[in-house]
Parts: C-alpha cells; sequence; structure tokens
C-alpha cells in the first residue's frame, strides 16, 4: 500500500486493504498511539484490564491486538492472555512481548465455541467490515457468563468540547502523524473512522443486539474514548 492520500483504505473497511495499512504503520504505530492520544493511551489499557477483572487461571482472548502491548498490559493480572490481529506485521512488530500471537480474522475467530472466560477488543471493532458478525464471532467463542469489554474512540459528552475534538481529529492529528507516523495517510482514516463510528449508546444497542446482556459503559477522556462492558 502506497503512502498517498488517495491510497488510504476508505471508509468500507475492505478486510485486505485495512490489514495491508496496519501492516505499514507497524513499526512505529506504539509510539505513534502514544503521541497522538497525550499518553492517554497508558491509562485507558489499565482501565481496560480492570473492567475485565481478571485472575489467574482465566483465560482471555485480546482481539485486534496489534502490537500486542494491549495483551502485556492484561497479563499483568495473571490471566492467560492470547493475542489476535489479523496483520502479521503487527504482530510481528509485537515478536518481543512474551504473549501468545495468534493471526485471526475477527470475523471468523479461529477458536473453539466457549474457549474464552473474557474477551476485549481495543480500538479495532470499529476496523471490522462487519461488526456484528465480529461481536457474534466474540460471543460464540466465550463462556456462558463470559465477560466482554469494548475499549473503542467515542463521542465527547459535552457539546464545546466535542466540536474542539473532530477539528483536532480532520486536521491536527493527519498533521501531527506526519511527524511520527511511517505512514500518514493512514491516520486520515483512522482519523474518519473514529468520526463515523456509532456513539456510547448506539454501541450498547450493538451489544444487545448482538445477544449480551448486563450492557454498560464508561466513558474516558470526557467520552474521547470509552469502555463498554457486557457478559455473555
Amino acid at each position: 500500500m502506497g503512502t498517498g492520500p488517495q491510497e488510504r483504505a476508505t471508509l468500507d473497511k475492505d478486510p485486505a486493504e485495512v490489514a495491508a495499512m496496519f501492516d505499514g504503520v507497524a513499526k512505529r504505530y506504539d509510539r505513534t498511539n502514544t503521541v497522538l492520544s497525550f499518553g492517554q493511551d497508558r491509562g485507558w489499557r489499565r482501565k481496560t484490564r480492570k473492567a475485565l477483572d481478571l485472575g489467574p487461571g482465566d483465560i482471555v482472548l485480546d482481539l485486534a491486538a496489534g502490537t500486542a502491548v494491549s495483551t502485556a498490559e492484561l497479563a499483568t493480572s495473571g490471566a492467560h492472555c492470547i493475542a489476535a490481529d489479523f496483520s502479521l506485521g503487527m504482530l510481528k512488530a509485537g515478536a518481543h512481548r512474551d504473549v501468545p500471537k495468534v493471526a485471526a480474522d475477527a470475523l471468523a475467530l479461529p477458536f473453539a465455541d466457549e474457549s474464552f472466560d473474557a474477551a476485549t477488543i481495543s480500538f479495532g471493532l470499529r476496523n471490522v467490515h462487519d461488526a456484528p458478525k465480529g461481536l457474534a464471532e466474540l460471543r460464540r467463542v466465550l463462556k456462558p457468563g463470559g465477560r466482554l469489554v469494548i475499549c473503542e474512540f467515542s463521542t465527547p459528552t459535552f457539546r464545546a468540547f466535542r466540536t474542539v475534538y473532530m477539528e483536532y481529529l480532520m486536521r491536527a492529528l493527519p498533521a501531527v502523524a506526519t511527524k511520527v507516523s511511517s505512514n500518514p495517510a493512514a491516520y486520515v482514516y483512522l482519523a474518519e473512522s473514529i468520526r463515523a463510528w456509532p456513539d456510547q449508546t448506539h454501541l450498547a444497542a450493538l451489544l444487545r443486539t448482538a445477544g449480551f446482556s448486563d450492557v454498560s459503559w464508561q466513558n474516558l477522556t470526557g467520552g474521547i474514548a470509552a469502555i463498554h462492558s457486557a457478559v455473555r
């Protein structure tokens, strides 16, 4: 995939194109995310782990794990955590992290029914070609009573802040990415995907439609991101 703005992934989220895009940004992905989130990404990962309420003996799926930085955070709980992602480039970039890694398509997970005590997907569901089908797959591989936590960019709750944030996404984010990312055009796509993604209430509705119960969410950093929790 090239780096020109006309070559970025479009919002129809063709799986091969999105995978190639993530392969292209893998080398500097973690660093770029930390810069663009003003360091908030580390705290968001900790809160995701706490929301999952993990313990030793739990078997956990970290889907769309990328470089497995989120999986390593989850593993500090003592649980057995597996990183899964469809971008081989991202998994390779995280090869130094000592957690199991599996190449996996979110729409056809290579795991048996009822395999996991808990599952999470952080900043990845909006890049799944068919989000409802992806949620159905997550439900399939969770044990009855299994916990699902989704950490995803969302909609700021205060109108004035929301306006400033959207301006940052569409103007400043690609400009900053030009300085720190190996493929700035990819971050134009990411900004567009964040703006197009459903808000907190609509994602909760998607979870209920997929068959999950006890759906709730907590906003992070004024709603820039949100953690949705649910039970299979």
